[in-house]
């Protein structure tokens, strides 16, 4: 008998052409999934930049309307006290100031009479300030506009106070 010296191996024979084409269809559908996954999480997940939905224009900036100074006396027991005060009126926008300008003499004379009505004491704190600011706004939007509109003031502003 004749021996070889040789180790043989088994011979495997596989289909090499066939498991290359299952290879290159599995890689391919898992490249369409993931291309797919990820256009609809850009299209469903994502905001649009621009075209549909616009970002509201920004707020425009409020308009000061600064008032001449007024010297008004006060009411008081002891001695003459007065008030010296400077306004700037805070508004929206321009079409309150040209409202507000129209009837400017109606207004300084309400503003006038509530002043006049005030005591020392009343001016003296921050608080006294902080009220009178608030009737002063009330006073501004009431005689500012008609009934049925109001003067559209945002803010009472105090630009001079002088007690004396």
């Amino acid at each position: 008998m004749a021996s070889t010296t040789a180790t043989q191996q088994p011979i495997v024979t596989v289909k090499s052409g066939k498991m290359k084409r299952i290879l290159l269809i599995v890689l391919g559908l898992i490249v369409l999934l993931g291309a797919g996954g990820a256009g609809a999480y850009y299209y469903f997940l994502q905001k649009p930049s621009s075209g549909g939905i616009a970002k509201p224009a920004p707020a425009a900036p409020p308009v000061f309307f600064p008032l001449e100074s007024m010297t008004v006396n006060l009411q008081s027991d002891d001695t003459m006290h007065y008030l010296r005060i400077g306004l700037t009126l805070k508004l929206p926008d321009q079409k309150a100031q040209a409202a507000l300008t129209e009837r400017m003499p109606e207004v300084r004379s309400h503003i006038l009479m509530l002043l006049s009505a005030k005591r020392p004491d009343d001016l003296a704190g921050i608080d006294g300030k902080r009220e009178l600011a608030k009737e002063l706004l009330e006073t501004v939007q009431k005689t500012g506009g008609t009934p049925d509109s109001p003067a559209r003031v945002q803010e009472v502003l105090f630009t001079e106070f002088v007690v004396q």
